[in-house]
């Protein structure tokens, strides 16, 4: 069960890694148990989330009121978005242990996603 778990990690992390253009290290290497692991993508997560909320706190300081409001209609539409997109991706393992940990790892790739896409009209505005 433990070689399923590794592979399917294996695989999953390809994935991730391989759409992003570059590796990097999987920060849950060091997960024993699959509650652990639920725990460790549960605070990559986290830390996706930070740090977009600190680009979008960057981008709205930069906005007239008017571009502040359609910002915030975007955002809570992509919010809705992710949560719906990333359980459907983790009800592939309905009533599974890992469905945790899939709707996680889902969660912090979608934000990082969308931290770049901020990070994008950042720089487009300063331009």
């Amino acid at each position: 069960m433990k070689l399923f778990f590794s592979l399917l990690m294996a695989l999953v992390m390809t994935g991730f890694v391989a759409g992003q253009g570059r590796k990097k290290p999987e920060p849950c290497a060091d997960a024993q148990s699959q509650a652990e692991m639920n725990i460790c993508w549960g605070n990559e997560y986290k830390k996706a989330d930070a740090q977009l909320n600190q680009t979008y706190q960057q981008l709205a300081a930069m906005l007239e009121e008017e571009d502040k409001t359609e910002l915030k209609a975007a955002e809570n539409a992509w919010i809705k978005y992710r949560d719906a997109h990333c359980d459907f991706v983790a009800d592939q393992y309905k009533g599974g242990s890992m469905r945790l940990m899939i709707h996680a790892i889902c969660l912090g790739d979608v934000t990082s996603n969308r931290t770049t896409e901020l990070k994008n009209q950042i720089k487009e505005r300063k331009q």
